[in-house]
C-alpha cells in the first residue's frame, strides 16, 4: 500500500520591498526554510536595493508581485485613480470596483509597471500574483490581472485566491467578519480562475486583526490545521524601522510574526501535527 502523503502547507509573506526590515526579515525566513513565497512590493523605493538580495535565493520559494493599488504611490500616473501621486485608501478604492467606476486602461498600465519593475531588478518574470489588500480579485482589477498573468507570465506560475469556505472560516473562529467578507469579494475571481484553468489555492488562511489579542502562535495553529490540497497562508514578518513607521501602519506585529516564524516552537507546532512546508505547486 502507497502511504498517503505527509499533508503540507505553503506560508507567504506579503509585502516584500515595502521597508529595509521588512524585507530582511523575509529574507532570514526563506533561508530557513520557514516560508516558500513573497509577494513583491515592486513600486517601493526600496525593492530596487531589495531585489537582488531576494534574488540569491532564487528557487528557495516562490517570488511573485504584490499589485498595489492602496495607500502607496503608483509609478506612473494615474489621473483618475491617483491624481495626487497616492493610491486611495482600500475602502475608497474598494467602493470604486464594486460599482465599476475604475479605468481598466491606466489600471492596467500601472500594474503593468510593477510587472516590469519586477523583471528589471530581479531578472526573471514573477512566480505568482497577488494583491496588497487582496485589492487583485475585485472588478476591474481582476479582469486586468488575469489578462497580465496571461500575457505578461505567459500562462504560467499561479495567482492567489483568497476564498476559504465560510463553514471552516466559522471553525476557525478567528476574526470571521473580516475573513468571510474577504472570501466573499473573492468569490467571482475564484470562479474565472477555474473558468480559465489558472493554477491557484484552494484554501486561503491567515486574516486576523494584526492585535496582540490572541497569541501569535495559537493563530498558526489554526491557520495551519487540517491543511488540505494547495492551503496557503499569508503572513506579515518583518522587523520595524523608520522606513516602515513612514509606509504603513501594521509595524510591531510583524516582528511578533517574525519571531515565532524563526522559533523552534513553530517547528515543532508543525511538526507535532504531522505537517509540512511546501511550495504551493512542487
Amino acid at each position: 500500500m502507497v502511504p498517503s502523503p505527509r499533508p503540507a502547507i505553503t506560508l507567504c509573506a506579503d509585502d516584500y520591498g515595502l521597508s529595509p526590515g521588512v524585507s530582511d526579515g523575509i529574507r532570514a525566513l526563506i533561508a530557513l526554510g520557514r516560508l516558500q513565497a513573497t509577494g513583491c512590493m515592486t513600486g517601493s523605493p526600496h525593492w530596487p536595493d531589495a531585489a537582488p538580495l531576494l534574488r540569491a535565493l532564487d528557487g528557495r520559494a516562490d517570488m511573485g508581485v504584490h499589485l498595489t493599488l492602496t495607500d502607496q504611490a503608483p509609478l506612473g500616473a494615474m489621473p483618475d485613480l491617483a491624481p495626487a501621486g497616492r493610491f486611495p485608501s482600500l475602502p475608497q478604492l474598494l467602493k470604486r470596483a464594486v460599482t465599476r467606476r475604475l479605468d481598466k486602461a491606466e489600471i492596467t498600465a500601472e500594474l503593468e509597471r510593477q510587472i516590469d519593475s519586477f523583471e528589471t531588478h530581479y531578472g526573471r518574470p514573477p512566480d505568482f500574483l497577488d494583491g496588497h489588500h487582496h485589492v487583485h480579485q475585485l472588478p476591474v482589477i481582476g479582469e486586468a490581472v488575469l489578462e497580465l498573468w496571461r500575457r505578461r507570465l505567459n500562462g504560467k506560475g499561479w495567482v492567489r485566491s483568497c476564498v476559504e469556505p465560510f463553514p471552516a472560516i466559522l471553525r476557525r473562529g478567528v476574526d470571521p467578519f473580516r475573513a468571510s467578507v474577504i472570501a466573499a469579494l473573492g468569490l467571482g475571481f475564484r470562479r474565472r480562475l477555474e473558468r480559465e484553468g489558472v493554477p491557484h489555492n484552494t484554501s486561503f488562511r491567515g486574516v486576523y486583526d494584526f492585535s496582540a489579542r490572541v497569541p501569535f502562535a495559537e493563530l498558526f495553529r489554526r491557520f495551519t490545521d487540517a491543511p488540505g490540497e494547495r492551503a496557503l497562508v499569508m503572513v506579515h514578518p518583518g522587523k520595524v524601522d523608520d522606513a516602515l513607521r513612514a509606509a504603513d501602519c501594521l509595524t510591531g506585529q510583524r516582528e511578533v510574526e517574525l519571531t515565532f516564524l524563526a522559533s523552534e516552537e513553530c517547528v515543532l507546532s508543525l511538526a507535532g501535527r504531522g505537517i509540512g512546508l511546501r511550495r504551493l505547486f512542487p
